[in-house]
């Protein structure tokens, strides 16, 4: 480690962890004070260059952010997981195990993405139905991503909907509606195209590129 960092108190830190210049680790959130709220991070974790981590979360072994990364409170992450340059996370999302994240991704508050699911870059959750309405904050609801599945480049989910175990949300899609298990779902508003089992790969390297997983 370097010293052009903060950490709070109340932080835990595992073993060999790797902090990058700018850091800060453990940041009050409304309402408390530093050192209030536990913060523990696992063992053998990389938090890149200018990342930001809220009080409150627990993060698995192996975790990595890239630079410039934004996780506020109250999450639960699992182990193995990645979060990539410029990226979001807002407060109360769980995150399974081996979950990666790309470059400039927004996950709301309440949002659930279970083990193994990849999210591509650019990539917006949503959880507000009504943006401004009196109401608002009384039924937030992010997506739930289930084991294994994928969203493409760009893709945009609307609140409260489930995207289903090991299914693949193409690049671009505007998801306003559940996506059922192994589907291929592309367009605006986004529709069941094919089985993800029927999918080949292009250059013949495997005959299954989205079929089976240490999930299944």
């Amino acid at each position: 480690m370097n010293s052009n960092y903060k950490i709070f108190p109340n932080v835990k830190l595992g073993h060999n962890v790797i902090i990058q210049d700018y850091v800060i680790i453990g940041v009050p959130p409304k309402g408390f004070d530093p050192g209030e709220i536990e913060t523990v991070i696992g063992d053998e974790a990389v938090i890149r260059s200018h990342t930001v981590i809220y009080a409150g979360n627990a993060i698995g072994a192996h975790f990595q952010t890239g630079h410039n990364v934004m996780i506020r409170e109250h999450n639960v992450i699992g182990y193995n997981v990645s979060i990539g340059t410029h990226s979001i996370i807002e407060h109360h999302v769980k995150i399974g195990n081996k979950v990666r994240i790309h470059s400039q991704a927004f996950i709301p508050e309440f949002s659930i993405l279970e083990d193994g699911c990849w999210i591509g870059p650019y990539v917006v959750l949503t959880n507000a139905y009504h943006p401004l309405c009196p109401k608002a904050k009384e039924c937030l609801k992010g997506a739930t991503i289930k084991i294994g599945a994928k969203i493409g480049a760009n893709s945009t989910l609307l609140p409260d909907i489930v995207i289903g175990k090991y299914s693949l949300v193409g690049a671009g899609a505007i998801v306003t509606k559940d996506v059922p298990a192994y589907k291929v779902v592309a367009g605006c508003p986004a529709k069941v195209i094919k089985d993800v089992r029927e999918l080949k790969c292009p250059y013949n390297l495997i005959e299954k590129p989205y079929f089976g997983s240490e999930y299944e």
